[in-house]
Order: structure tokens, then sequence, then C-alpha cells
């Protein structure tokens, strides 16, 4: 049904583009019999804009898991409060993103920093494409701002890591052995009421032979905890098993393409000027007002053509200071 699904929103994208482009051409013939069509035409014109760039996005989302929803892990760097509120920053980035683009997004996991930020963040996003474009975002986020914790109101450099995994569902099979599962429950922290802080309904598991640790805590129902984090463990075991099929087909020459957790992707910089910028794309914005409220389509657009394709949107200079 879900494939389905899909194959039927690309048929019905296919005739809203033939449509569109049919109106375009008979707005155009009456113009050139004199008519005043500019801004009918003009109107036309961006929606099929529009239309094309998200047909375009589609296409170039052509790995076999693109198409699922996603799980998203945030983490603060070295810099302890500054850093911490520089991956809330992150996170509510994210959120914003997925409210404007229809998808449900669920926070499963949050652990509040010392005095501000988080320490950690994990987030549910469920849509159609959401791990294909977020799949952009994995790597290190890097923020340079005067310091609103900093009483001499000095320049400062925040890190926080982002990564992301595919949200599988029942047509893959991940089989967990009980015995390599160690599951412990405690009493979940930070805002959530009295029944949740004074019960041990939060569930951490761990993963032995991998080592891989997810918990979630969000939920008054410990049953309601133990499957978020069950979900959350079987996605980040495909995604480790294929991180190892990558390592071994990976070819000499695709390394340029290839996204290193602990790399440097983006830098978001506030002060002395304010811009945006893609390291790998070259793309850049200069409203990070804009881009920090969940405009990031940009940035997911470039990266994807870049991906497929090695082309960058800039002249291939990096100006942003170290």
């Amino acid at each position: 049904m879900q494939k389905r699904k899909r194959l039927e929103e690309t048929v019905a994208q296919d005739l809203r583009v033939a449509t569109m482009s049919s109106d375009v051409a008979a707005l155009i013939e009456l113009g050139r019999e004199g008519e005043d069509v500019l801004s009918m035409l003009n109107g036309e014109l961006g929606g099929l804009r529009d239309e094309l760039s998200c047909l375009e996005t589609g296409m170039l989302l052509s790995g076999e898991h693109d198409h699922r929803s996603a799980i998203l892990n945030i983490h603060p760097g070295a810099g302890g409060t500054e850093s911490q509120d520089w991956a809330e920053m992150l996170m509510r980035m994210y959120l914003r993103w997925a409210e404007r683009n229809g998808f449900k997004s669920t926070v499963t996991d949050q652990q509040d920093g010392d005095g501000a930020g988080i320490k950690s963040a994990t987030i549910e996003i469920e849509g159609e494409n959401v791990y294909g474009l977020m799949s952009s975002e994995i790597g290190v986020h890097r923020l340079v701002r005067i310091s609103p914790f900093d009483s001499a109101a000095r320049r400062h450099t925040s890190f926080a890591s982002v990564y992301v995994y595919p949200m599988i569902d029942d047509e893959i099979k991940i089989e967990i052995k009980p015995e390599d599962v160690r599951t412990d429950v405690f009493r979940a922290s930070g805002a959530g009421g009295q029944h949740v802080n004074r019960t041990e309904s939060a569930v951490r598991m761990t993963h032995i032979p991998t080592g891989i640790v997810v918990q979630c805590q969000n939920e008054r129902s410990q049953h309601k905890n133990r499957a978020s984090a069950m979900k959350q463990l079987k996605a980040r075991l495909f995604e480790h098993e294929m991180e190892k099929r990558r390592a071994e087909d990976k070819k000499s020459e695709d390394s340029k393409l290839e996204i290193n957790f602990g790399s440097q992707i983006r830098s978001y910089v506030l002060a002395p000027y304010r811009m945006i910028k893609d390291h790998r794309t070259k793309f850049s914005v200069g409203d990070v007002d804009r881009v920090l409220d969940g405009d990031i389509e940009g940035f997911m657009h470039a990266w994807l053509v870049y991906k497929r394709t090695g082309k960058t949107a800039g002249d291939g200079k990096d100006d942003l200071p170290e």
C-alpha cells in the first residue's frame, strides 16, 4: 500500500505538471493575441516552477531507503552551556522544518542542559522522503556568534553533531536476540508531570554486541517507552549494518561524496556578519533567521544535487572565518 501510494502521487504530480504547462502555453498564446495576461502568467509560472522543483527533488531521492521516515539524534560538542544552547537551536530548526512540511514529529528523548540548552535529543519525524531529505544534515554543525552567556560579549564558536537513521517498518526484519539486549528502567527527568517523574517509566536499551544505546522517556507508560526504544534500536542496528556494507563497497573515486560523522558540514555565522554556508555544496544563505526557523530546503536540494553530480552551488571558495 505504501508503494502504491508513492506511485499514485508520482502519477498525480506528472498530471499536475502537464496541466500547468498547458495553461502556461495557453496564456502565452493569449498574450501574443494582445490580451493582458501578464499577472496570470507570472502566477502560473511561479506555481509550475515550484512543482518542477519538487519533482526534481523527488528524482534526486533515488536511495533504497530515501522514502522512509527518520530518527534524528542531536548532541552538543565541547563547550558546555554555549554548545548545549546551540544543540537546542538546531532541534527547534528541525521541528519547525517538519511542521512547515506537514510531517509528524515526536521528541522521544530529551536531556536538558545545565542552565540552558540540551545535552541530547532524539526526534522521530514521520513522512514521505524524510530520511532522504534529512540525510543532508548528517555531520557537525558550527555556530559563530556573540555569546549571550558571556558577560564580556565575546565571539564564541560552538559545535553540535547531527545523525539520522531511516525508520524501518515491518517489511524489514531485524532479528534481535533477547540475551543481546540489556534493558534498564529509571525515572524520567525534566518536564512531564508528577506521574512521569515519580514512576520508573523511562527505558534505556543497550545492545551488548554493538554497544548501541537508545532511550525513551517521553511517554507516561513504560510499555510505550519500551516500544519506542525498540523501534529506535532496530533503526540504529539497521543503519549500523548498512554502514558496514557501504564501507565494503566504497570506491576511492566516491570518497569525496561520503559524509563521515564528525565532519564539519555547515557554518552558521551570526557575527561579525550573518551568513549560513554549507562547506560541501558551497550553497549559502544570508537570511539566517529564516533558515533557523526551519527553511532549509535549499541546503537539502543543493546536497542532493552534489551527491548525484558532484556539482557545487558556489565558486568553491570557503570565506567563512575559522
